[in-house]
């Protein structure tokens, strides 16, 4: 593993979302006695934690493969590192145009609206009908480093 890293929601969701669902789950008790008092908090205060890591599913990695090459890995897309022409670094001032009229509609996107900074990887594949892949990571330096891309800051 050459890279690895998990694109987690940021931290202050989670007392947020438990505390909207102890709000809830008060609603549907409103003082009722018996289960009807205890049973909402069972049913509802496990669901934030589902939705939170679900959430957070996101996953990118560079795997250094058998053979010697390495592999882009990117939710459950993945791509040898070699047919990557070129790779780009996408700041957070960047980031709406590139999401939105530069954006191209046979591109691979991963985004995340939490994760300010983004990666171009522009790929260089005559079989594949992607242009390039547009993913959000938090270390974008060390992905590009990892993937043996000299950092390009898009324009």
């Amino acid at each position: 593993m050459l890279f690895a890293e998990r694109l987690w929601v940021p931290w202050w969701w989670w007392p947020v979302a438990f505390a909207i669902t102890a709000i809830l789950a008060a609603e549907i008790t409103m003082g009722a006695p018996g289960i009807r008092a205890w049973l909402p908090y069972v049913l509802l205060l496990p669901l934030p934690t589902f939705v939170l890591i679900w959430l957070s599913r996101l996953r990118v990695d560079v795997v250094a493969l058998d053979g010697g090459g390495r592999e882009l890995r990117v939710g459950r897309a993945h791509m040898p590192v070699d047919v990557i022409a070129r790779g780009a670094l996408v700041p957070v001032t960047a980031k709406s145009a590139a999401m939105g009229r530069q954006l191209d509609p046979a591109a691979y996107v991963q985004h995340r609206p939490w994760v300010k900074e983004m990666v171009l990887a522009v790929l260089d594949d005559p079989d594949d009908p992607t242009p390039y892949w547009l993913f959000s990571t938090r270390r974008p330096a060390q992905l590009l480093v990892a993937l043996g891309l000299p950092e390009q800051p898009q324009r």
